[in-house]
């Protein structure tokens, strides 16, 4: 079925399910604002992500105004990117797929002279996939999208939002710095002025703002890299002073958006979604950031665990929620929201919706098509090599494919993935091993193949990443 054609049924579904409701009882639709933090990992906040797990908060970076969020509304500590990457994790929000139904899993160009080739990838949204600004759209909603894109397609403007940046990628950040770090303040601005401008025309609105930061960290305000440079005791060009000081810039634009919702009067008509697209960057093959394993461009919980505060009407303040959650689970949410009818969702759809959870103070479960969390990294990044994982409950497999074995972790007790439970848990991993194969399978998705010219004395030089990024050094193996 083509795009229109699915945009026409939502609209006369949409159409006919208000139909059946006098003028003054069509109910209220909350105005919804998500904002997407870039390579923002789990512990990335001076709030805690865990009420209880060790490093699940950052003792450096301080973002009052994130707290201040998070004290109005729910925090979920089991919250997870689409990829461990960002236009993957992108792509799959706005579809409400993951990135393996995609035949998009990674954003850096492929690695050549590794055992295994990298599967080729599409690598821009198509025409027929349905995103959330076009199903909100056509459900009556202003749209707009500020900031990074980065999954092609056309930009924004081709895929339902009325007003946005473009079709932007990552280079765009690198041009602003102080007094507006990676255009914080210019998307904070003009969110505002769009927020404004749909409260006067009467039309709820969907805003999503996709912050450059962390990119661009050495754009960070002089003040902030100061402040920063003086608490580490490092030069305000070392990396972790400069993470930290675009960090708390970053809390600063939040604090703009959540400062624009209250003067504008709409707080209690607005909800707010916090999050990141990917783990935090910088953690390898057997190295860990915080509590947890690995880091950007691996499945490991450090690369796809992150932020997810949820503020807005109806939802207790300063509450957890322990069910897992992805952000493919955004699109049908939304549309429970914004009142689009269930039958009008594309038919394929990964994720489900989590207004149920929030309306019941955390309790409860996400009713997916499939029960599984799967996430596929075909792929060499970071030193880590291509594998896939599956979350089941609390337990957790993961697939390595140069020789494919299989590491099993139960994240109850274990949320470092520090003791393999392969070994002792057979016929538990055997099991998740072949829903995790059956899953791919039922996706198509694409997997890595052997190398016939692989040669193990050749010494390997990864691709450049792609914006500022360059090659990295030596691939190694999964470390336990």
């Amino acid at each position: 079925m083509s795009r229109r054609m699915l945009m026409t049924l939502a609209t006369v579904a949409f159409i006919g399910c208000q139909g059946v409701l006098a003028a003054d009882e069509t109910p209220k639709r909350p105005n919804i604002v998500v904002m997407l933090a870039d390579d923002q990992g789990w512990n990335g906040l001076s709030v805690a992500m865990h009420p209880d797990a060790a490093g699940a908060r950052s003792d450096l970076i301080q973002t009052p105004h994130l707290e201040r969020l998070a004290a109005q509304g729910m925090r979920f500590s089991n919250a997870y990117a689409p990829a461990p990457v960002c236009s993957p994790t992108r792509i799959s929000i706005q579809t409400g797929k993951i990135p393996a139904r995609l035949h998009w899993t990674k954003a850096a160009p492929p690695e050549a002279g590794h055992r295994l080739i990298e599967p080729t990838l599409v690598k821009r949204i198509a025409d027929e996939e349905a995103t959330i600004g076009e199903l909100l759209k056509q459900a009556g909603y202003a749209t707009a999208h500020y900031g990074k894109w980065h999954i092609a397609g056309g930009g924004p403007g081709q895929h339902g939002y009325d007003e946005h940046d473009g079709d932007t990628g990552n280079d765009e950040a690198y041009r602003f710095t102080d007094p507006n770090p990676v255009d914080i303040v210019g998307m904070a601005r003009r969110a505002e002025a769009f927020m404004e401008k749909s409260r006067r025309a009467g039309k709820p609105f969907y805003v999503q703002l996709s912050w450059n930061a962390l990119h661009a960290s050495e754009n960070a305000r002089k003040a902030t890299l100061a402040k920063y440079a003086a608490i580490t005791r490092a030069p305000i060009d070392d990396r972790r002073t400069s993470m930290a000081a675009i960090s708390e810039d970053l809390d600063d634009g939040v604090g703009m958006v959540l400062d624009a919702i209250n003067r504008l009067g709409l707080n209690d008509d607005t909800i707010v979604i916090y999050t990141s697209d990917n783990g935090g960057g910088g953690a390898g093959a057997g190295r860990r950031r915080g509590g947890l394993g690995g880091g950007k461009g691996s499945v490991w919980e450090g690369g796809i665990r992150v932020p997810f505060i949820v503020r807005g009407p109806g939802i207790g303040a300063n509450t957890w929620c322990h069910e897992p959650v992805v952000g493919y689970d955004l699109l049908p949410t939304l549309c429970e929201w914004a009142g689009v009818p269930a039958k009008a969702l594309p038919k394929d759809l990964d994720g489900g919706s989590i207004a149920p959870l929030l309306a019941a103070g955390g309790v409860g479960s996400v009713v997916r098509s499939h029960d599984d969390l799967v996430f596929h990294f075909p792929h060499y990044q970071s030193g880590h090599t291509p594998h896939s994982a599956i979350r089941v409950g609390s337990l957790k497999l993961l697939l390595f494919y140069e020789d494919d074995s299989v590491k099993l972790f139960d994240l109850a007790s274990d949320l470092g993935e520090q003791h393999n439970l392969a070994g002792q848990r057979p016929a538990e991993t055997k099991q998740l091993k072949q829903r995790l194969v059956t899953h791919l399978a039922a996706v198509n998705a694409q997997l890595p193949a052997p190398n016939p010219r692989f040669d193990p004395d050749a010494p390997v030089t990864p691709q450049p990443r792609g914006g500022r990024g360059g090659p990295k050094r030596g691939m190694k193996k999964e470390q336990p």
